[in-house]
Parts: C-alpha cells; structure tokens; sequence
C-alpha cells in the first residue's frame, strides 16, 4: 500500500512540474496527459515502479512535443490575439 501512495505523488509530482514548465495550453495539456497515460501503459508492460516512472516521463516527453506542434500550428494560423498568448504581459513602449 504504502509502494502504490510513493508511486502516485511521485507521479503526480513530475506532472506539475512538467506542466508548469509548458508554454502554450496543448503543450500542458499534452505533457500531463502523455504523464499519466506513460505510466499506465508502463505499469500493464513491467507492473513495477521503473516501468511506471520510465512510462511516465516518456509519455510526457512524447505529449509535449504533440502539444508544443499543436499551439505552434494555432499560432501560425492566428489563432491567437496579437499573435501571442499573453498580448497584455509585458512592457508597452
């Protein structure tokens, strides 16, 4: 019991900081949602808790890039206003 709580805050340890380090909405998005999905697949392949965490940060590493294309292709199309994600941030010259 005690394994499975380590394994979990671990987990959901390396998702916030992951996605916090994220720059656009799809890319935290993406990194938490490969996160989580990496350790599950890892957790049914080796049922162990390297597994678990080597399938969590590949799945994170995988969901960021997927993420990052995805606001990349948002921002080329003008997706965003003034072309940015934050257009009020910043210093006004």
């Amino acid at each position: 019991m005690k394994t499975r709580l380590w394994i979990t805050a671990a987990a959901a340890t390396s998702v916030m900081a992951l996605a916090g380090c994220a720059a656009g909405p799809n890319q935290q998005l993406g990194i938490g949602a490969g996160a989580v999905g990496g350790a599950l697949v890892g957790n049914a392949i080796g049922g162990n808790t390297a597994s678990t965490v080597g399938g969590a940060a590949i799945g994170g590493l995988i969901g960021n890039e997927v993420g990052r294309n995805a606001d990349q292709r948002n921002y080329d199309r003008g997706y965003y206003p003034n072309r940015g994600y934050y257009p009020n941030n910043g210093p006004r010259y």
